[in-house]
């Protein structure tokens, strides 16, 4: 399994703290975003190699963060530019994951994720998860404010961790199962994005892809053993930070 980190886009809200920097490599505590995700990988799973999509404006920093971390660090990383230099100009999650794709040849299995969330779990036990199932799989979590999921992708779930529905920003939820940006596809399944853009699938939403495969066929959902800090705007950012520094 190879991981695939979505880093391509521009962080408006958190200007002025992003304006010429990549959200996925500010601090959290000893650690950039983006190490607190690689590392537990590496520490957990048995992911060897990790590509990171960023866009133009930012690829140099990756490109640096890249070059630091293989100084000790013996995986594989690849960083791949996506062309686009504004937020206006962006190509979109799903097609960034299609790009990396189609440039690299990957033919493994995918842990595909934002590289903008701290987790205070292991990714580990997800990666297990899909490996039993045997089937692309994505994680989930409850969340009971209205507002909150007509903004998110809400699931519902049979007794058996099968998705039973998948609605992107539902009017009237079916239930309250969320889906944070955290996916693992099988190979067979990846080779279907062309497939499902054709189709109408949604491009720049990372769960755009997970919604329309899970009606082509059997996807399992995992329940997040613990908290995901999504780092949205300048106090949310403000706010994890000092969780971790606790």
């Amino acid at each position: 399994m190879k991981c695939l980190i979505l880093a391509a886009g521009y962080a408006t809200r958190l200007y002025p703290l992003t304006e010429n920097f990549p959200k996925p490599l500010l601090k959290v505590g000893e650690k950039s975003i983006l190490d607190w995700l690689v590392d537990d990988l590496v520490d957990t799973t048995d992911i060897d190699e990790f590509v990171v999509i960023s866009n133009h404006k930012f690829a140099q920093h990756f490109e640096d963060w890249k070059s630091n971390k293989q100084k000790t660090w013996p995986y594989e990383i690849t960083v791949i530019d996506d062309g686009t230099s504004t937020n206006e100009t962006r190509l979109g999650a799903v097609k960034d994951i299609q790009m990396a794709v189609e440039k690299l040849n990957l033919a493994d299995d995918l842990l595909v994720m934002a590289g903008d969330n701290v987790l205070n779990f292991s990714l580990s036990k997800f990666v297990e998860f899909a490996k039993e199932k045997n089937t692309s799989c994505v994680m989930c979590h409850e969340e009971n404010e209205l507002k909150k999921q007509q903004k998110t992708a809400i699931i519902t779930l049979d007794g058996n961790d099968l998705i039973t529905s998948y609605e992107e920003k539902p009017k009237e939820p079916k239930g309250n199962l969320a889906v944070p940006p955290f996916y693992c596809y099988r190979a067979c399944d990846v080779k279907r994005i062309q497939e499902a853009l054709n189709n109408g699938c949604g491009y720049d939403a990372p769960g755009s892809f997970a919604a329309w495969l899970s009606k082509q066929t059997p996807m399992h959902a995992y329940v997040m053993p613990g908290k995901r800090y999504d780092i949205g705007d300048i106090n949310s950012y403000e706010y994890v930070k000092s969780v971790f520094s606790r």
